[in-house]
């Protein structure tokens, strides 16, 4: 989300929770519908759940993609970025200790599906779906670039998705954001794990 606000030059304010007793017990999280963050207050609009909110964003800044054919390729991305990111959240919260080298090794199969779907798509020389940048492509850049710090050879067998890793994230406004104190001093999980 914040990847996709910095590109797009949108300003947002960052509400830092700590998950503590705070949380646990406070009025954030009984307003949090299903008790959970990240939201996003847009105007008198307020969103949970990550999907929702990328979507959200999708229509409303043109990243949508350019016909409902485009829109339902870039959802099917979407969730397919949501169910890898399951796996990953499932290994850094439940099973990090144990399940790293067994992740990692099943790791090239997962991004092999992604690998097909840029090459599908001009060559993978542009973006995930269509001509221009969708909400999904962030989404996927920014579990890739996890990923890249889980296992930093990670994307070696796969040559476009590296290409378009780097690509995405040089951007201009991506790439000032990337570099700044804000994105380098927030932690990659809520955990520590990494």
């Amino acid at each position: 989300m914040r990847m996709l606000m910095a590109d797009q030059g949108v300003g947002w304010k960052d509400q830092v929770v700590e998950m503590d007793r705070a949380w646990l017990e406070g009025e954030l999280k009984r307003k949090a519908v299903f008790g959970r963050l990240p939201g996003l207050r847009d105007g008198d609009l307020t969103l949970y759940q990550s999907s929702a909110i990328l979507r959200h964003l999708g229509r409303n800044h043109g990243l949508y993609g350019h016909s409902p054919r485009e829109a339902s390729l870039i959802d099917m991305v979407s969730d397919g970025v949501a169910d890898l990111r399951e796996k990953y959240f499932k290994l850094i919260y439940l099973d990090y200790d144990y399940g790293k080298a067994d992740y990692i090794k099943a790791l090239p199969a997962e991004l092999g599906h992604f690998e097909r779907l840029l090459a599908s798509n001009n060559g993978g020389k542009g973006f995930v779906v269509g001509d221009q940048i969708s909400f999904a492509d962030y989404d996927l850049v920014e579990l890739l670039r996890n990923h890249l710090v889980l296992a930093p050879d990670c994307l070696s067998a796969f040559p476009l998705l590296s290409a378009y890793v780097n690509r995405i994230s040089s951007r201009p406004k991506l790439e000032a954001y990337l570099s700044s104190d804000a994105h380098k001093n927030r932690p990659i999980n809520g955990n520590g794990k990494q």
